[in-house]
């Protein structure tokens, strides 16, 4: 089992958002990671807010906060689990008004 943060890759999985609708910047430094999404209708939190309530639904915790949400994955995930949270952050991106 590799660790996700092992090497200096760290979340590098998050960049592949890049591009994805709503998506402003994204940023990490090792594990912690944050994804910060344009405002809908002059709305700064609620994109995040609906993006945090359906990864949980999904079974994935993720914090949100003002425009971005943040990720924090435990110092030993393996690679192929967050591929999966940001495969599913993805979908959800995509289905977001």
């Amino acid at each position: 089992k590799a660790a996700a943060g092992g090497g200096g890759r760290g979340m590098r999985v998050v960049h592949e958002l890049k591009g994805s609708p709503h998506v402003v910047d994204i940023r990490n430094y090792g594990l912690a990671g944050a994804v910060q999404l344009a405002p809908r209708d002059g709305d700064s939190v609620i994109r995040p807010y609906e993006i945090g309530l359906a990864m949980w639904q999904a079974g994935f915790y993720v914090r949100w906060g003002g425009d971005t949400l943040q990720f924090g994955p435990p110092f030993e995930s393996p690679r192929d689990v967050l591929a999966e949270m940001f495969d599913r952050l993805g979908t959800e991106l995509h289905g977001l008004k």
